[in-house]
């Protein structure tokens, strides 16, 4: 049997398909999201809390670093085999450059299912991961159309990146939870810490109604880009996991690591693309991240990752 929450996106998955009237209403969802987030940055506060120097600055900026490289790596695939114009293939590779938080929250949920130890800082992978893809492909598609006043544009997209609504809730809940640990946490542990796997079921409830939104019916002119969004993750999946193999990571971090680069942003890299460059096709991009990569990574790659790791390194 899949894991339970895995069960809460395929309903809504059906529900969709067969085009009930269930629906969560965008507050729920908002709330929803507000909580999940938090509750993934107090755990990893809690986590670092009396133990703040086992972070290992080295190992995070060797993290981040693969969201430069990923974009880099698959901008010319876009651009040549899948033959996207030039801005919608820039705005593909800021998405699979960057990274999914409900993807992470789905891997953070597999690697405590399986008991797979998570290291300390591995809340701070989604926030390392999910801006500089957006950054570098903005700053090349304004350098590659000769934009000016380009610094002021940078300036604008910086702030934006900073005080997005997923790395202050993140940050602000490591920060939280790092000052003041489990006794300070009181009665709120019940809501944000023993509730997250209701809260990713109802997340994900709704996740698996937009999927089958976006998906009815699965515009098969753009075959090369569903063909890509549904192996993408089958390859990215691997440098997060070599590269936390490399590093010596926790068996769970090293999931969470390999989901998160297995994984395209839905939330963030969207707003920031439909703001900066007006001629890319968003819709292209939620087809792709989240009607093929996001399901994909959620029902197949991620429990199969997780599993194995189980097997072989539990």
């Amino acid at each position: 049997m899949p894991d339970i929450v895995i069960a809460f996106f395929v309903l809504g998955v059906v529900a969709g398909i067969v085009k009930s009237d269930l629906k969560v209403p965008g507050q729920i969802y908002e709330i929803l999201t507000i909580l999940l987030m938090l509750s993934i940055g107090i755990k990893g506060g809690l986590a670092l809390h009396g133990d703040a120097q086992s972070i290992v600055w080295s190992h995070l900026l060797a993290i981040m670093s693969l969201g430069l490289i990923i974009p880099v790596a698959i901008l010319p695939i876009l651009r040549r085999i899948v033959r996207l114009p030039s801005s919608d293939a820039i705005s593909i590779a800021a998405h699979y450059g960057s990274v999914s938080a409900g993807t992470f929250a789905v891997a953070w949920a597999f690697a405590e299912s399986y008991r797979l130890t998570i290291s300390a800082d591995a809340t701070l992978y989604l926030v390392l991961l999910e801006l500089p893809a957006i950054i570098l492909m903005l700053a090349f598609y304004h350098w590659k159309n000769g934009d000016t006043g380009e610094g002021a544009k940078m300036s604008a997209i910086w702030h934006e990146a900073f005080t997005s609504r997923g790395v202050i809730l993140l940050m602000g809940g490591v920060v939280i939870g790092w000052l003041y640990g489990p006794e300070g946490l009181g009665a709120m542990k019940s809501l944000v810490i023993d509730g997250f796997t209701a809260l990713l079921a109802l997340f994900l409830l709704e996740m698996g109604l937009t999927t089958a939104r976006i998906c009815r019916p699965l515009p098969m002119a753009h075959w090369r880009l569903i063909l890509f969004a549904a192996l993408a993750p089958l390859v990215l999946i691997w440098p997060g996991l070599l590269l936390g193999f490399y590093l010596g990571l926790p068996t769970g971090s090293i999931l969470i690591l390999g989901g998160l680069t297995a994984s395209a942003s839905y939330i963030a890299a969207p707003a920031a693309i439909r703001a900066a460059i007006p001629s890319a096709d968003i819709s292209k991009a939620m087809l792709a991240a989240l009607g093929i990569t996001f399901p994909l990574n959620v029902i197949l790659y991620i429990p199969f990752a997780a599993q194995q790791l189980s097997y072989w390194y539990g």
